[in-house]
């Protein structure tokens, strides 16, 4: 009775990690996206003002940030008379939250779906896929507004910033099996994504310049740094401050161990 429930353990065991094993595996299978890291460093105050800067100008006019006031831009060095005179393009107050003009009713008749609101997108998406979705451009015919994504297929949003990274081109490559499709994507070093195709082969789907912008490809990628480092400060506007307390406080800690240690050698000089 007992060799029986013990022998049934393990079998159940066993499937659990066969299960556990074949999941990846499973999974593995499918579209592969791979995202480029974005290079964001949220206490460069120079990248979030021009990160601010970019929003402001090309974001604000569609989407939102309900949830951020103009006013808390002065935590990155901003003036007030500075946030009035270049981030403040209408009537609002320097306490106000950021909101669009737009109503929600034309905003679902020209783009499908009303523009989510930017505030909190940092937290939901991450910083790695807002940089890659920038990133991730290209232009197509069939598309409502001439323009599609690698990481959003399908995308209601225009390239707003085309003039600035120029026209992508969609690049599909076939592979014979999902492994040389992925080794192919690491390869690239790029934003690259592999889907399933059929008769057991896979596509590898990359981006190539088509037409320049009036930026080079390191100065954009340097804007869209800019802009998504703006993006995951204002999710979380008080993260920075608690970044350079806690900095400060391991400092002080640091210079603390070493005076307790000195006293500590003091102390047990002479049982030692």
């Amino acid at each position: 009775m007992t060799t029986s429930k013990t022998s049934r353990a393990a079998m159940a065991l066993f499937a659990a990690a066969a299960l556990a094993l074949a999941a990846p595996a499973m999974a593995s299978g499918g579209a592969d996206l791979r995202m480029e890291r974005a290079p964001a460093s949220r206490l460069d105050d120079a990248s979030l003002q021009r990160g601010a800067r970019t929003f402001v100008n090309y974001c604000l006019n569609c989407h939102s940030a309900k949830y951020m006031r103009y006013n808390r831009l002065t935590d990155l060095g901003l003036t007030e008379d500075q946030i009035r005179d270049n981030l403040i393009l209408g009537d609002a107050k320097i306490g106000d939250v950021m909101t669009v003009a737009m109503r929600p009713a034309d905003a679902k008749a020209w783009f499908g779906v009303q523009p989510p609101d930017l505030t909190v997108i940092s937290r939901v998406r991450g910083a790695d896929w807002l940089y890659s979705y920038f990133l991730g451009f290209y232009r197509d015919e069939g598309a409502p507004t001439g323009w599609n994504n690698l990481v959003f297929p399908n995308v209601g949003m225009p390239h707003v910033l085309w003039a600035y990274s120029g026209q992508n081109k969609l690049v599909t490559t076939e592979f014979e099996n999902h492994e040389k499709a992925v080794g192919a994507a690491i390869a690239t070093k790029a934003l690259a994504l592999v889907e399933p195709a059929p008769g057991g082969k896979y596509l590898l789907r990359t981006l190539a310049v088509d037409q320049p912008g009036s930026m080079a490809p390191v100065q954009y990628r340097a804007m869209v740094a800019d802009l998504v480092n703006y993006l995951e400060y204002m999710g979380e506007p008080s993260r920075n401050k608690r970044i350079t307390l806690g900095i400060a406080v391991l400092m002080f800690l640091g210079v603390l161990f070493f005076f307790a240690y000195w006293l500590k050698r003091e102390y047990w000089k002479d049982v030692h």
